[in-house]
Formats: structure tokens, sequence, C-alpha cells
């Protein structure tokens, strides 16, 4: 009797062991995986049951959280619409959220460090939670702006103040309507996500920092910066610029755009070059300099390098070990050359700002829901990309694209502005992207912008009067 009574017991402890480290384990080693489970309906409860903080631009809230009268108590709507949509991103029922809701989720819920605090006291005083505010350093103004220029295209606008790296605007189109992805309605959330997705014109990518593109000509100004760089150049430096440019290890030549000449085909300056945007003078000018120079350059200006605004960005490249054929082509933005719009706004500013290129940042500061101060952004130095005295050369030489160049459209009355052209091949029997990258005033500068229009053709044409309305949104009337 007695040994049946100890089997039992030995039974029942085993049992009750197991219990116990099963109970451990789903509270402690699970508890990760359970609180990010989208089926975890309590956590769905617990994230609406107080009011998210709002993401702020300009002094107003352009995605913000409503009280309603469903199970979930707190509704997201973004009155900021499209304009602002590939920024804000979505914060969904069901599923991941993006943009800034995701990169800054734990101040806009309230579950940040910064708020512990805040949330101990909560607790104590029956208060109802709430999230912090994100206040962006977009400007309304200029958003606006650059949303209206770009309308009925497929391309991004970036706009940053080149000596502190605050992004002013952002805009990526075609954008969508984020209201319907918030929605408590599961029917509604999948039916506008499926929609979204289907759409061949991809309105749900950011372009500015996610999508990657040749640069074209707008690259010019990189290899420009590395020849300065070099000492063996200088702006009146005369390098040859024939109408055709017969390439080593090939049979293929490279050509100007629409087959045109530079200085009859005979030696120009490299302003000259520049500013006249001769694929020929810049493609044998890659080949003087090499490819290790030339990727130097470019990565002083931030290619290769690693990202955040906090909006993850994609790494822009210029390729290794470039076989001399196709290095001609790297030169001036094409072959495996690839850049997100943001990196190419910072060519420019790098440009502007003496040389020295700033950490671009979307968020300004972020504050509790008393509106007290949580963070404040510092401005920082991401890299020095040129000299003094480089910048201020390639100051002058942008100047003269837009004063008699082709960047002509990019004109501002009373304004000096500096900026380059870019026309980028991207597939075969498509017309090609339009770029331009600018920056202004060119001696004292506020303001540097990069515009893509998908297959817009020349950057003269459909670009540059983009960035010039872009820029007077900036400098005022």
């Amino acid at each position: 009797m007695n040994r049946s009574l100890r089997r039992v017991a030995v039974a029942v402890l085993v049992m009750f062991t197991a219990l116990l480290v099963n109970a451990n384990w789903v509270q402690v080693g699970q508890a990760n995986s359970l609180k990010h489970n989208p089926n975890n309906k309590r956590l769905l409860y617990s994230e609406y049951s107080h009011r998210r903080g709002p993401i702020v631009v300009s002094g107003r809230a352009v995605a913000i959280s409503h009280k309603t009268n469903d199970i979930y108590k707190y509704l997201r709507t973004y009155p900021g619409g499209p304009v602002y949509a590939p920024v804000t991103g979505y914060y969904p029922l069901a599923g991941q959220a993006t943009g800034i809701e995701a990169a800054e989720n734990d101040i806009l819920s309230g579950d940040s460090d910064k708020l512990f605090v805040r949330r101990i006291s909560d607790y104590f005083t029956g208060r109802t939670p709430e999230g912090g505010s994100v206040v962006l350093t977009l400007d309304d103004r200029v958003q606006q702006t650059a949303y209206s220029a770009l309308a009925g295209h497929r391309g991004a606008v970036v706009a940053l103040d080149p000596s502190t790296g605050a992004i002013l605007a952002m805009v990526s189109t075609p954008s969508f309507d984020p209201n319907p992805l918030a929605s408590h309605d599961l029917t509604t959330v999948a039916r506008a996500y499926k929609a979204l997705n289907a759409r061949t014109d991809a309105p749900l990518l950011n372009r500015a920092t996610s999508q990657t593109y040749p640069p074209g000509s707008t690259f010019k100004v990189v290899t420009a910066a590395a020849a300065l760089s070099s000492g063996r150049f200088t702006p009146s430096s005369q390098i040859p610029a024939p109408n055709q440019l017969t390439l080593p290890q090939t049979t293929h030549k490279l050509q100007n755009f629409a087959g045109e000449q530079c200085n009859g085909g005979r030696q120009i300056s490299l302003a000259d070059a520049l500013r006249v945007s001769c694929n020929t003078a810049f493609g044998g000018l890659g080949l003087r300099l090499g490819d290790a120079a030339i990727k130097k350059q470019a990565e002083a200006f931030g290619f290769g390098r690693s990202l955040s605004v906090p909006l993850p960005v994609a790494p822009s490249v210029f390729p290794d070990n470039i076989p001399p054929p196709q290095l001609a082509f790297s030169a001036i933005g094409q072959y495996s050359d690839a850049v997100t719009p943001l990196q190419m706004a910072m060519v420019a500013a790098g440009v502007a700002n003496h040389g020295v290129v700033m950490q671009p940042y979307l968020v300004a500061k972020t504050l509790a829901p008393d509106l007290s101060t949580l963070s404040v952004t510092q401005p920082k130095q991401f890299s020095r990309a040129v000299s003094p005295g480089v910048a201020g050369a390639l100051t002058q030489m942008m100047v003269s694209v837009v004063q008699s160049g082709t960047g002509t459209a990019a004109q501002i009355p009373g304004v000096t502005v500096a900026g380059k052209t870019g026309t980028a091949e991207n597939a075969p029997g498509k017309p090609t992207h339009a770029w331009f990258i600018c920056f202004a005033p060119a001696q004292n500068p506020r303001v540097a912008v990069a515009v893509i229009v998908e297959n817009g053709g020349t950057g003269g044409i459909a670009a540059a009067p983009i960035a010039r309305q872009v820029m007077q949104a900036v400098l005022g009337p």
C-alpha cells in the first residue's frame, strides 16, 4: 500500500514539476514571441486601450488616435493622408506597422524606457496611459509643394537642410491613403492592402529611401569631386571631349546624349564639361582616375554605408573592380551604379555645406504625453566628402549648370542656384529617368534637393522645374 502511495505521489510530483516548468517557459521563455504574436488578442486589446501618441509636422498632427465605441477603444487616423503616408507609414490592427509608426513605436505606444516613470505614475494615480508624440523635421509647406509638383508621376523628392541634415521634405509618388489600412474592420484592411499591393506602380514603396536607381549624369558631380580632390585637375583643366569615346578592350563606343557634340569634339574644360553634361569627357576622365578613386569619393559621400533616418535606407552602390569599358559608363552614372534619392540629396548637401555631409534625420524631437521633452535630435557630421576648396570649386561649376547649361529650368529670380541634371537609361525601350540635384542660395545654402521622375525624359525638362518649386517653398517669396 505504501509503495502504491509513493508511486502516486511521485507521479503527482513529476506532473506538478512539469506544469511549473511549462508555466515558467510560457511566461518567461516565450514571453517575447507571445507578446508580438498578431493573434494575441490580449495584446491588441492592451495596445488599443489607450491613446497612441501623434506624429506631428509643423504643429499639426499627421497621424493621431481617436476614441471609438468598439472593443478597440482608439482608432488610428491619418489627417496627413497620401502626402505623408510614405513617411508616417500605417499602424494596422493585424500585421506589421510601417514608416515612423514602426521606427518610433516605443514612443508612440508609451512603451519606451523614457516613459517608465510616467507609466509608474499612471499606475498609482489611475491616470489613463498615453503614448508620446514624435515631432518630425518636415516642413508642411515644402512637403505639400513637393507632393503637388510630383503629382501624376512616379518618383521622389528629398529636401535637406545642408547645415544640419534635417529632412525638410520627403515625397514618394504614387502614394496611398493609410486610413483604410488602420481600420478596425479586418475585411476593410485586407481589401485595401490587396488592392494596393497588386498595383504595378508600387504605391506602398517609399521611393525616397527604399528604391535605388541609376543616377545618370548627377553622378558626374561625384566624378568631378574625385578629379578635383586628386590634385591633378582644376575646373579649368582641359580634357578630351570626342564625339565618340573609344573604349578599351571592346569595339563599343560611348556617345553623348542624343549624339550631341561637346565643343565640336575638341578639348573642353572640366567646368564646361559639367555645364553641358558631356558624356565622352567624363567617361574618359573616369578611365584616367580609375575605379578605386571614384569609389573612394562615392563612399565619402555615403555610398555603401548603412543609414537610418530612422526609416531604413537602402545602400547606394558604386560597383567594385569595374572592367575598363564599364568604368567609363559608371563615371557618368550608368552601368551598375545604384542610388536612392536621399543619397543624391546628400551629395548636393555635402557640396553645399563646404564638403561636410551631415547625418540626415526625420525626427526633430519626442515629447511625453504632458508635452515635456523626452529627446531632441542634435545635428552631427556623417562624413567629410571633400575639402572646402573642392566644395567651393564644385559649387561654381554647378552654378554654371543652372546659369547657362543643362539646368536653366531651375533658375530662381534673385537667387543663385547650383545644380546638376541627370538623364538615366534604365531599361531597353523605356524612357530615361529624369534627375536633378541642387542647392540654394549657392553661397549661403538653406536647402539641398534631389528629384527623380521615373521614365520622365530629361532631367533639365522634367525634374529641374520640380526642384525649383521645392527650393522656392523653402526660400519663400
